[in-house]
């Protein structure tokens, strides 16, 4: 489906451009983004160099200035899309939803609709946890968009249904003021991590500095990672002398040491995604975790997405663990604008 270049999106958080690009393919021109961290910054400006970024915290930032840069007038937005940080309704932080986090970050929410506000874009879509969709400042944001006229349309889906090689459940809002939203098609044909990771030339010789970076583990955690078995194993496999003590003493995280299955779609890609004791992170053939740019795929990033290996591994997977699929957020923003 194509759509008119004059379709103008700003992405909120944009982290190292997920959304936008999952904007761009969508067919919206991307003319503006936000983000506080200067390496999510460097990463963002490889991939969308057209987008006026401000790297800056959110907070400082004014719908004026924004309008006055970018030459538009309140009303004239298409779609404002934003992910405020999510750390604080993590799951982990939580314990599962069982202990409230006092953090300053859940807040932000409030910064990104000031902006919805103050520009009055077409189309809002804002992404997060699950645990944000019970959260009274969800409420609080549905409650206000509504009283502005926009119709709202929100709920907990999975990346996995909407042509993600990964098992990911987001919280999802999509509102208009000019039409009823919808959320994108489900998807018949799953992907899996075949289709995602299968035809990658080996790790370490491919050419892709970033599918190259080298793995260190010590003979104990090579011999641990050689036992679990194929497409799909898991430490359960483990003889006894290889089992860590922790693993015996816990009925969780069962998915460490896990080794992905070819054709189901892959777990959750966190920020530990390079490493096997964080979670099912194993390739599903080869006695090795998932490169980064496999991880990068398994979010549906393009292949030629860009991500300078001199960052490392840890920053890497910190960006590309906490970014949003492409292939998700595209398919939704083009529902959303297919109403019109």
């Amino acid at each position: 489906m194509s759509f008119s270049k004059n379709q103008i999106a700003i992405d909120c958080f944009s982290g190292c451009g997920g959304m936008s690009q999952g904007f761009k393919d969508a067919g919206f021109n991307v003319v503006g983004a936000i983000e506080n961290d200067s390496k999510m910054v460097e990463v963002y400006k490889e991939n969308h160099p057209v987008a006026h970024l401000w790297n800056r915290d959110i907070r400082s930032i004014s719908a004026q200035e924004i309008m006055d840069e970018l030459e538009f007038l309140k009303g004239d937005l298409d779609l404002l899309g934003g992910c405020p940080p999510c750390q604080g309704f993590s799951t982990l932080r939580t314990r599962n939803g069982k202990l409230s986090v006092a953090d300053e970050r859940n807040d932000l929410i409030y910064e990104f609709l000031r902006l919805v506000l103050d520009l009055h874009p077409k189309y809002v879509m804002l992404e997060n946890v699950p645990a944000l969709f019970n959260d009274k400042r969800m409420t609080d944001f549905i409650t206000v968009l509504e009283h502005e006229g926009y119709t709202v349309k929100a709920d907990v889906l999975n990346t996995s249904n909407y042509g993600v090689p990964q098992r990911r459940r987001r919280t999802v809002v999509v509102a208009s003021r000019i039409s009823t939203p919808t959320f994108g098609k489900i998807q018949n044909q799953t992907a899996t991590v075949r289709k995602a990771i299968g035809d990658l030339p080996p790790a370490g010789s491919s050419g892709d500095p970033v599918h190259d970076l080298p793995e260190k583990r010590s003979a104990v955690v090579l011999d641990r990672i050689r036992l679990i078995p194929k497409d799909g194993g898991s430490r359960s496999s483990l003889p006894n002398h290889l089992a860590l003590d922790c693993h015996s003493s816990t009925n969780g995280f069962k998915d460490v040491y896990g080794r992905m299955a070819w054709d189901s779609p892959s777990p959750t890609i966190t920020t530990g995604c390079f490493n096997p004791s964080k979670g099912r992170f194993l390739h599903p053939e080869e006695d090795r975790a998932i490169t980064i740019r496999e991880a990068a795929l398994l979010q549906s990033f393009p292949r030629d997405y860009i991500f300078p290996p001199e960052l490392g591994k840890v920053k890497l997977a910190q960006m590309i663990g906490n970014a949003l699929p492409p292939t998700f957020i595209s398919n939704h923003a083009s529902a959303l604008i297919s109403t019109e």
